[in-house]
């Protein structure tokens, strides 16, 4: 039993215990912290220390008079990296602050988002953080977050004082299985393809032979191909967007620079792909899949029609992504090495290649597996 008006126990391993208050969730309820001593003396000298710096803490925010509001501060934020950042990123971040953060931490000043208030905000959003009262996924809730972290960093730089950075608060990732063609199904999909060569049909051979993304075929023009060289140019990539503050058109096409400068890369063409393209019928300027220079096809197009095109061939549903996913594969199954291979696929650093995109099959861990020599086999 604890001391009359202490938080203080005996444990049954011998042990005390002393318990405080250090902040509460969003929804009010109090968060404890704990204190564990050798004696009920100094449990209690240690108690008092963590309470009396927990009160000086908050007397210290309480006193600031230069503080502001999270959300006049997210204002300041997004006028200063509109001018860096491009118009995708800069939608969705607007997104995750209207949709998320703004009703929940908003109105609060910046030093009062404490370590303990963002744990609290982050579990709220993994239960029942989507407009429909669902969890959302990490990915999501991770995204918020940096969002937060960011303007929070942005506030510590103004010389704002801030509850916290937010770099303490982590959300568990969970490993997302990638879908990779087995050589059957790519072997199917290449049959299909290859008995009606269309733009679009190209268009997947393309990706699934180079591992270039779906906004980057989509922008491709033919001025990005070199038929001498047997090269293609990476340099733009296709998207839609919402457009703020429209009532009439909701999203639009936008055509860009790829998402970093390490994604703007030339990559060798095999001479079987490049016999293909010859063999085009479109008149060659413009965009690659269209032929034309006002005319393109949207990623959102091109997806549904590959999904289409995997029901034809009765393999297994998959996103265009795979087609990347695959090609990294393929890849090094047979001995490329990983920097050519991070080059190609325009990532920063190989960690990327290999932690994303590279997932050796059964058949060559088998493959590596045979190359074991038993001391004890049989002969």
């Amino acid at each position: 039993m604890p001391r009359k008006g202490e938080n203080i126990y005996k444990r049954k391993d011998g042990r005390w215990e002393g318990r405080y208050i250090k902040g509460h969730t969003l929804d009010g309820k109090a968060v404890y912290g704990y204190i564990y001593a050798s004696s009920y003396k100094e449990t209690k000298s240690c108690l008092a220390k963590a309470i009396s710096s927990l009160n000086t803490a908050e007397h210290k925010i309480g006193r600031e008079t230069d503080s502001v509001l999270f959300q006049n501060l997210a204002k300041e934020w997004f006028s200063f990296i509109e001018p860096q950042i491009k118009e995708s990123t800069n939608i969705k971040y607007h997104n995750i602050w209207n949709t998320y953060i703004s009703s929940r931490l908003g109105k609060l000043y910046v030093n009062q988002i404490t370590h303990c208030l963002l744990e609290s905000f982050c579990s709220e959003l993994l239960v029942s953080g989507s407009a429909k009262g669902t969890a959302l996924s990490p990915k999501t809730t991770t995204d918020i977050l940096s969002v937060i972290r960011s303007i929070l960093r942005f506030a510590a730089n103004r010389g704002y004082c801030i509850g916290c950075d937010g770099r303490s608060v982590s959300i568990k990732q969970n490993t997302k299985e990638l879908r990779i063609f087995s050589k059957q199904e790519q072997q199917q999909l290449c049959n299909y393809l290859y008995q009606d060569l269309n733009m679009k049909n190209i268009g997947i051979l393309v990706c699934l032979f180079t591992g270039i993304r779906l906004g980057e075929i989509c922008a491709l023009k033919w001025e990005d191909i070199s038929i001498a060289e047997k090269t293609i140019h990476i340099h733009q990539t296709m998207q839609r967007i919402q457009i703020q503050g429209s009532i009439e058109k909701k999203t639009k096409v936008i055509i860009t620079t790829p998402k970093s400068n390490c994604s703007i890369r030339t990559i060798p063409l095999p001479d079987d792909l490049v016999l293909v393209i010859l063999h085009c019928q479109v008149k060659k300027h413009g965009y690659f899949l269209t032929g034309s220079d006002t005319k393109y096809i949207e990623p959102r197009t091109m997806q549904n029609y590959f999904k289409r095109t995997l029901d034809i061939c009765s393999i297994k549903n998959a996103n265009y992504h795979s087609l990347r996913h695959t090609f990294a594969t393929r890849c090094i199954e047979v001995g490329f090495d990983v920097k050519s291979l991070s080059e190609l696929l325009g990532h920063a650093n190989v960690n990327i290649t290999m932690n994303r995109y590279v997932h050796p099959s059964m058949e060559l861990k088998r493959n590596n597996m045979q190359k074991l020599s038993l001391p004890f086999a049989v002969r």
